[in-house]
């Protein structure tokens, strides 16, 4: 199960982070042992998690996860009453999740179950994502998604951090090794480029989100679409339906995503335009770069940008896409845990 911890980021703008760390007294899936309830961990408000059927290895929709909208396979669980705090070492060492772009922290569980002990584990709700705020007049800017990263791992007493962030969450993450190097120990960077994607990306994702036959008559429909009938899917991809699967929330007039589309383009303007090799380069902290072999960052440019950060390193997963820490989080976790262990290790 995974403990809530409320975080107050830039703008005062209410987000919602997840701790995963194994405390004394869990199972191997995080589930409190003889306790028919959640442990509470500081401020946290507990709450358990739904679990589909089946082994968490063959499904990693199986693997306990943080409360979500109301889905199939991730069902809503019923808060539960706080029982006595249970805290974390002071000197254990923390691990800051960051998802990227219409993620969520929840995708993060089946990688960061497989983490071993020794590390504090927490992921985080982005604004505008997840059951963070979502404030109408935002911002969505590099800079906010940069202070509230910073804020979490103030607020939750995490520093110096690990961060590990995925597509834009890596953006975030080395963005604030960059700017605040006394926050962050070491850097974990998942399928982000470098490069700027320019314009004509930008207007694809408008014609994109408007090409969504949403609202969704039902879960079965959205996992149709986004697995198989999008335009963009090349062949059946089960690991993207049940990811957008997970982001839909029910309607009165069918199943939508939990977060507003033109917030999502609002994100992505402030960064698209843009290379970011520069911010890139002033990372000092040990960095690794982990690409799928058919993600969205190239092996070219993953390994440019291994040459350019001060202490980098490479890692590629076979098989893996964009969604390689969802999609195969056993071997995401061979490829990353070994530089945890190495830089976490006094």
């Amino acid at each position: 199960m995974a403990r809530r911890l409320d975080v107050t980021g830039a703008d005062g703008v209410r987000l919602a982070a997840w701790d995963y760390t194994k405390l004394t007294g869990e199972d191997d899936t995080g589930t409190a042992v003889g306790a028919g309830s959640a442990h509470a961990v500081g401020d946290v408000r507990a709450a358990g998690d739904g679990r589909a059927a089946g082994d968490p290895k063959a499904d990693p929709r199986s693997v306990p996860r943080p409360p979500g909208p109301r889905t199939a396979s991730v069902p809503t669980p019923t808060p539960q009453a706080p029982q006595a705090p249970v805290q974390a070492p002071a000197s254990t060492p923390g691990v800051l999740l960051l998802h990227g772009l219409m993620g969520h922290a929840a995708h993060w569980a089946p990688a960061a179950r497989r983490l071993t002990g020794g590390h504090r584990v927490v992921a985080l709700d982005q604004r505008g994502h997840g059951h963070s705020q979502k404030p109408p007049a935002g911002p969505f800017t590099r800079e906010a998604y940069v202070a509230d990263a910073a804020a979490a791992v103030e607020q939750l007493g995490l520093g110096p951090v690990t961060l590990v962030g995925h597509s834009m969450g890596a953006l975030t993450a080395w963005q604030l090794a960059a700017e605040r190097p006394d926050l962050v120990r070491a850097l974990v960077i998942c399928d982000m480029r470098a490069s700027a994607l320019g314009a004509a990306s930008q207007r694809a994702w408008q014609d994109w989100f408007r090409d969504w036959p949403a609202p969704f008559p039902s879960l079965d429909a959205v996992r149709r679409w986004f697995g198989e009938d999008d335009p963009w899917v090349e062949r059946p991809n089960p690991a993207r339906a049940a990811f957008f699967a997970e982001v839909m929330t029910e309607h009165p007039d069918g199943w939508r995503p939990v977060f507003d589309p033109a917030q999502m383009l609002t994100s992505r303007e402030t960064w698209v335009h843009d290379a970011h090799w520069e911010s890139l380069a002033q990372v000092r902290c040990p960095t690794l770069v982990v690409r799928g072999l058919d993600g969205e960052l190239g092996r070219a440019e993953a390994q440019e940008m291994v040459r350019v950060l001060p202490h980098g390193a490479y890692a590629e997963i076979p098989d893996a896409g964009h969604l390689l820490h969802y999609e195969h989080p056993e071997a995401w976790s061979e490829a990353v845990e070994p530089f945890l262990n190495g830089v976490l290790t006094p």
